[in-house]
């Protein structure tokens, strides 16, 4: 390449970037650089910033108001973070499991996985019931809470229930609580 091709490149780059330049701030360009990351756009993402700060902000409350994390433990004491519980509380105290059992014993799955999904359904109902006074007084154990407390009735004493079980799947078996409704909560 001569030097004189050289200049005559660098020359047509430079008319290129010129006229390029010129291109770029026509109205049409403009308008349309407006409409992709305009002042709607900022104005959507501030009200969407905005909303999920206070969403976030009232759940933070809310979880530390509730006291939420001591729904995560083991502590029987959490029961009665609800006013509507220490009945309960106060009547499984006073029965024969309360030295042998806690709450999360007899009320939830002893499995990882159903553990933690019933302590999320019942968290959310339980929320709900607390927030809008939405439970019945005395409170009442749903029908699928009282089928887990069945099969953790099972689980604990099934070396001694053994012969008591049905022999065939699906077969009928008595709750265990219609005989022995006062071993978890006396007086119930």
């Amino acid at each position: 390449m001569t030097k004189e091709t050289s200049i005559h490149d660098d020359s047509e780059r430079d008319d290129l970037a010129t006229q390029t330049s010129a291109a770029d701030d026509t109205p049409a360009t403009k308008a349309s650089a407006e409409n992709q990351h305009g002042p709607r756009f900022g104005k959507v993402a501030l009200a969407f910033a905005v909303t999920l700060g206070l969403l976030a902000g009232v759940g933070v409350f809310t979880f530390g108001y509730g006291k939420g994390a001591s729904y995560l433990s083991n502590n029987p004491q959490t029961c009665v973070n609800c006013h509507a519980m220490q009945d309960h509380m106060d009547s499984w105290q006073q029965s024969s499991h309360h030295h042998v059992a806690v709450c999360n014993d007899c009320h939830l799955p002893h499995d990882a996985i159903g553990k933690w999904v019933t302590k999320a359904d019942n968290g959310f109902f339980h929320s709900l019931a607390f927030t809008f006074g939405g439970y019945k007084d005395p409170i009442q154990i749903k029908p699928r809470n009282r089928r887990v407390t069945q099969s953790t009735c099972v689980d604990c004493h099934k070396d001694f229930i053994h012969n008591l079980l049905p022999t065939t799947d699906g077969a009928d078996m008595q709750s265990c609580v219609h005989c022995h409704a006062d071993v978890g909560h006396a007086g119930r």
